[in-house]
């Protein structure tokens, strides 16, 4: 019986960094690291010095001082006596606010417009031809610039303008009034009914898509999440007494009061952005629509699917890996782009911390750094989110 012994392990040794392949990568990016972080220290050393030089210091004690400004659109309570931080942080609401709806509206716009752009209507083909291609090709700042001009010129006065949707929308040049919602006793009871209500829906399409992979068989997945959508919080709405009511704005005076209030600065940034990117995500749509092979849709129509249950079932499954990660820009062009809101007067981040209160103060690379990191966390955050919807919603390849 031959007894195979081990070969003796090498001992390390320090020129195995750079020349042996199990060590080699890892080594290499550690020093790629440090002579990062050591040029990042440099520069900001280098930045400290000459602020000390000329007598200045760097922190961000300044945030603690009042504002002593007012700021026309806020979502959280706000006033001149409050501080800078504070009014950063109505400005980063301000700039979110606008990014999800635009985010939202431009995605609509978009998907309609990229699948109409496609029809066979010559029509309706060629107007989506013109949206498309007008929006794309003229810069977003004119295009805001004639929005607002648009909204200021052809809406009435608030004295002139009439309610419409039974008192639920008045569209004046000062902005767009719209119910608020009054949460009464218990009205906790049917938010929490409806987020349940979201959660079912959730476990339902899981349910029903599970079932038709394994039996083929369909389930009612659109009766079924609106039966879910509406009928547990109604219910639980009018139990407990109506305890959510809505407050109708009402003209006094010269202006109508009450209601939420959205400037006219909102309203035409957010058409302005939304329509704007919109055209780009149009033609991402556009575009993974015709990726996928004209043999699949023959096949689909051979087997007695329908136009629409075949765009929905067999087209746009595959077009998403082709939509998905350019749309990821689009929203992050939207996002950025929204620092263009000082043309218009409304007030994002940009216009407070980094217009009046860098003014203010006198804090430039405070202001600017605070400014790109937000930016910088927004951007990243958005990135992360779509890349994960991406991997959740990608083909499975064999």
């Amino acid at each position: 019986m031959s007894v195979i012994a081990e070969p003796p392990r090498e001992s390390f040794r320090v020129d195995m960094l750079w020349n042996d392949a199990r060590y080699r990568s890892t080594f290499i990016q550690i020093v790629a690291l440090i002579l990062v972080l050591t040029a990042v220290g440099w520069i900001v050393n280098n930045v400290v010095g000459n602020l000390a030089r000329l007598g200045k210091d760097f922190n961000f004690a300044f945030l603690r001082a009042p504002a002593s400004y007012d700021i026309n659109q806020t979502l959280i309570a706000y006033t001149s006596q409050s501080t800078h931080a504070r009014a950063a942080l109505v400005g980063i609401l301000n700039t979110l606010l606008i990014a999800v709806l635009g985010c939202a509206a431009a995605t609509a716009i978009g998907v309609i417009a990229g699948v109409l752009r496609l029809s066979k209507n010559w029509i309706v083909a060629r107007l989506m031809t013109v949206f498309v291609e007008g929006f794309r090709n003229v810069p977003l700042l004119i295009w805001i610039l004639m929005v607002m001009a648009a909204v200021n010129e052809s809406l009435p006065a608030p004295r002139a303008a009439t309610p419409t949707l039974g008192g639920a929308l008045v569209a004046t040049n000062r902005g767009v009034y719209i119910p608020a919602p009054v949460w009464g006793d218990g009205s906790w009871f049917v938010v929490a009914a409806f987020l349940l209500s979201l959660v079912a829906i959730w476990f339902w399409r899981r349910h029903a898509r599970l079932k038709q992979e394994a039996t083929g068989e369909q389930s009612p997945v659109l009766a079924v999440g609106l039966a879910l959508f509406f009928i547990p919080s109604l219910i639980v709405y009018f139990i407990t007494g109506m305890p959510i009511t809505l407050e109708y704005p009402e003209l006094q005076g010269f202006n109508f009061r009450g209601g939420i209030f959205m400037r006219d600065s909102l309203v035409a940034l957010w058409l302005a952005l939304s329509f704007y990117t919109g055209a780009f995500i149009a033609e991402n749509v556009r575009g993974g629509i015709l990726s996928v092979s004209h043999g699949q849709t023959e096949a689909a129509f051979a087997l007695g699917l329908r136009p629409n249950r075949t765009m929905q079932l067999i087209i746009l499954p595959q077009a998403l890996r082709v939509i998905i990660p350019p749309l990821i820009s689009q929203y992050l062009n939207l996002t950025k782009n929204s620092s263009l809101a000082i043309a218009v007067g409304y007030m994002d981040v940009t216009a407070t911390l980094g217009r009046i209160t860098l003014n203010q103060t006198g804090r430039a690379m405070e202001s600017i750094l605070l400014l790109m990191v937000f930016y910088l966390c927004v951007s990243l955050t958005i990135s992360s989110v779509m890349n994960w919807y991406n991997s959740r919603v990608k083909l499975v390849e064999r």
